[in-house]
């Protein structure tokens, strides 16, 4: 059995190394975007104020404009790919895109498929629920009478399994849907960026919210890239310091959320 162990054990690090090998084989190195003069960038356009469409129809947001603002530094054109949560590191793993945003939260598990760059921008974690319910604590919240409703493919949604773990959990595919879904009362709270519900929440005004506690914690959103493109990758870093030393990213940022970060990026933060 140790033996049968032990050949399953390389058979599946040897597949590891072989999908990272094509992934990386398959994606377009820093010069060859150049070359083609374009770089494909994913991002959610179901994400307000990160990435929505505009009444032209057209896609904007804070994601757009950083993207946009990237693809001048290379002196490219910017395509737009849409993307939603679930299908970020993917559309990275099969070369759909360059490099994917949609508030992509770097943790250890993601950095297994994907390389990810320095934070773009943080994202303070909290609670928002209704007035039914008075709690002062996100702990709280872990009872079986409770119901989070959550976006799929996001990082709060691990944290709730391991600290709340006897909520129930609803997951659906965007946050205007998820707010949608406390104001009618098919749930009772989310966890997850503040900054990110905000705008969706005020479409719900006689709905009387309540945050109760942020920040529960403080992640950090990344540019998501192909496991060893690192021609690309170190690139964009120095890219992304330079619109963070320059102010075009906080900028950009309280244009889109009408106040700057909560917790803005700092040095330390990179690694």
């Amino acid at each position: 059995m140790v033996r049968n162990m032990k050949r399953s054990f390389g058979v599946s690090l040897a597949l590891v190394f072989l999908l990272g090998f094509l992934s990386t084989a398959n994606a377009r190195t820093l010069d060859q975007i150049i070359t083609a003069g374009e770089i494909r960038v994913g991002i959610n356009v179901n994400f307000p104020p990160l990435g929505f469409f505009n009444e032209k129809n057209e896609i904007v947001g804070f994601e757009p404009e950083f993207a946009a603002a990237v693809a001048k530094k290379l002196g490219v054109k910017l395509q737009i790919v849409q993307v939603s949560s679930p299908d970020r590191i993917p559309f990275v793993t099969a070369d759909k895109v360059d490099f994917v945003m949609g508030a992509l939260t770097r943790n250890s598990e993601r950095g297994k498929m994907v390389d990810f760059t320095f934070p773009v921008n943080t994202e303070v974690l909290g609670v928002v629920t209704t007035e039914k319910r008075p709690y002062k604590s996100y702990k709280d919240f872990n009872r079986s009478d409770i119901t989070f409703v959550q976006v799929r493919g996001t990082t709060p949604i691990p944290f709730i399994e391991k600290n709340l773990p006897k909520a129930k959990r609803l997951l659906l595919d965007n946050y205007p849907d998820a707010i949608r879904a406390i104001a009618q009362g098919r749930g009772d709270a989310i966890l997850d960026v503040i900054e990110f519900i905000l705008k969706p929440m005020d479409l719900y005004k006689g709905t009387k919210w309540r945050i109760v506690e942020a920040p529960v914690s403080t992640d950090y959103d990344c540019l998501g890239v192909s496991k060893g493109n690192e021609t690309l990758r170190n690139w964009l870093n120095i890219v992304i310091f330079d619109l963070h030393s320059d102010g075009t990213i906080e900028e950009l940022w309280t244009k889109y959320f009408g106040r700057p970060m909560i917790q803005k990026v700092h040095w330390s933060d990179w690694f």
